[in-house]
């Protein structure tokens, strides 16, 4: 890939299987999450003059050290203050890693913090690709209202081509409209993790919601 700055080499390794992935945007819902033991989870906060950012993020960190198994939560953005707060991982967008500078992305690989990168089709998993992340995520895989994405829904067809390329490569984690309705589809692509916004934010019962998907991962993984 042309025009982007040098690499410093793989980041570090996360866990192949991530699982439920909830994406959510504050401390206090995070903090639940840590109470139901999930494993992945980011914080995303999309204003970056947030009066409490700082310390929502070191509550989320805090929320993380909670889990007790494969532990493997993501500040969303705000990579400073993450690596700041001693993350363990961060997830940025195309546009947020190509604005960083030379020396941004080797502090970024420095800090040892794992890190993961949005692709919306196959030019940006090159682009995301030359930087060798922890993981990528891929979408949207269906419409969705909590983001405003350039790009059409990418479909169930395109996620189990990118599986096929890249899955043996990286852990990917599918994104976009995901709920526990279609959540069976979406693993039958062999995708291992899939984030999720509304099917936990506006579930009628959290608890309940969160361990029903969890159980179609457990028995994702008990046949292999």
């Amino acid at each position: 890939m042309l025009g982007q700055v040098p690499s410093p080499g793989p980041f570090e390794a996360c866990p192949a299987r991530l699982g439920l992935y909830p994406v959510l945007p504050s401390a206090a819902w995070c903090e639940r999450m840590a109470d139901l033991q999930v494993g992945t989870v980011q914080l995303r906060i999309k204003d970056p003059a947030h009066a409490d950012l700082r310390a929502e993020i070191a509550r989320t960190v805090a929320a993380g050290r909670r889990v007790t198994r494969d532990s493997a939560w993501f500040i969303n953005d705000h990579w400073r203050e993450a690596i700041e707060a001693g993350a363990y991982g961060v997830h940025l967008g195309q546009e947020d890693m190509a604005a960083l500078s030379v020396d941004e992305v080797a502090t970024l690989h420095a800090s040892g913090v794992r890190l993961g990168i949005s692709t919306h089709g196959y030019y940006e998993i090159l682009a995301a690709h030359h930087f060798r992340p922890s993981y990528l995520a891929v979408g949207a895989v269906f419409p969705t209202t909590t983001k405003v994405i350039a790009t059409a829904p990418q479909g169930l067809a395109k996620l189990a081509r990118y599986v096929k390329l890249v899955g043996r490569h990286y852990p990917l984690v599918a994104i976009g409209g995901i709920d526990a309705g279609n959540l069976s589809q979406v693993l039958d692509t062999g995708v291992r993790c899939t984030a999720v916004v509304r099917a936990v934010t506006e579930a009628a019962d959290v608890a309940a919601a969160v361990k029903g998907m969890q159980r179609e991962f457990a028995r994702r993984a008990s046949h292999g």
